[in-house]
């Protein structure tokens, strides 16, 4: 089972057992990190550090090859959800190589 189904059926048990009146409550706490924000170079940086073509690049985003351009020559810039995938495009050394249709 997913370690996210462990996690839930683990608080429900605590949570029925604290209100039995047995043990005590536990709370966990997330953190999301704040969304860092890449200039076009550091775009294209990492497109090229992936070995990605603008094409591919694009597809890979969903985004059209006119408007990585756009990104990469400072004229407009990526919301919230395409900077989270930059930051884990940007972190994986390791990243195998993702071939468009």
């Amino acid at each position: 089972m997913s370690s996210l189904f462990e996690d839930l059926k683990e608080g429900l048990e605590e949570a029925i057992a604290y209100e039995k009146g047995y043990g005590a409550g536990s709370v966990k706490t997330y953190m999301i990190l704040p969304v860092k924000e890449y200039s076009g170079k550091e775009i294209r940086d990492i497109r090229t550090k992936a070995g990605m073509t603008q094409s591919v690049f694009a597809s890979y985003m969903g985004v059209s090859i006119k408007t990585v351009e756009a990104w990469e020559g400072g004229r407009t810039h990526p919301t919230g959800p395409v900077f989270r995938l930059l930051d884990i495009l940007s972190k994986n050394e390791e990243m195998e190589y993702i071939v468009a249709k």
